[in-house]
């Protein structure tokens, strides 16, 4: 059977891109709990000995726990985009697809800040990783805003337009631990905690 050719500027329903990149995600951060399943104890022969093994894993815990709420954050709002996102492109989807690529890298990323959190490289690729991927992420929506007649076709032009500040608020604070990230570490990334109202002061201007 001959594949009809379709328009290079025809647009796709966003059903399998949707489902593809939930299943990303999943993987994603089921992969996290790897680092804390395959952490060796010590010799455990008392109670006290194995809450002292436990606390002695709080760093492990930390990025896991930061790890999963951001890659909670992020596809959070990729259903929030995908609420008003129609149809998408083939640049759409390499754009997600972009994302996707450091959405995957999640797991070593903060192992690696876990092991080797005493050299700048271990402090940096976990937060430039989600750096990326923000970034990725805030391309593709500024992609659909610039097709928003096809892409975008329920939200009036005013909501686009606050939206699409709304959506630097998560590349500013990721840039901004990026910056951080090499003097305070992980606490860098509690600077999303400034989500929300950042985003709600950008989307008001």
């Amino acid at each position: 059977m001959i594949r009809t050719r379709r328009h290079p500027a025809a647009t796709q329903s966003t059903a399998r891109l949707e489902a593809f990149t939930d299943g990303v995600f999943a993987i994603a951060a089921t992969l996290l709990v790897l680092d804390l399943t395959t952490h060796p104890f010590g010799k455990v022969a008392t109670d006290a000995q194995m809450w002292a093994e436990l606390g002695g894993m709080w760093e492990l815990f930390l990025n896991f726990g930061l790890s999963f709420a951001l890659l909670c954050l992020l596809w959070t709002t990729h259903v929030q985009q995908f609420e008003h996102i129609a149809r998408v492109d083939a640049t759409l989807i390499w754009l997600n697809n972009a994302r996707l690529l450091f959405i995957v890298l999640v797991p070593f990323a903060t192992s690696l800040t876990t092991d080797y959190s005493e050299f700048l490289a271990g402090r940096l690729l976990m937060p430039v990783t989600f750096f990326l991927a923000i970034v990725c992420g805030w391309l593709q929506w500024t992609w659909a805003v610039r097709n928003r007649a096809v892409m975008l076709p329920d939200m009036s032009e005013e909501d686009v337009r606050a939206a699409a500040r709304a959506a630097l608020s998560a590349v500013l604070i990721s840039g901004g631990v990026v910056v951080l990230a090499p003097w305070v570490g992980s606490i860098a990334f509690l600077l999303f905690v400034l989500d929300g109202p950042l985003t709600r002061a950008l989307r008001s201007r």
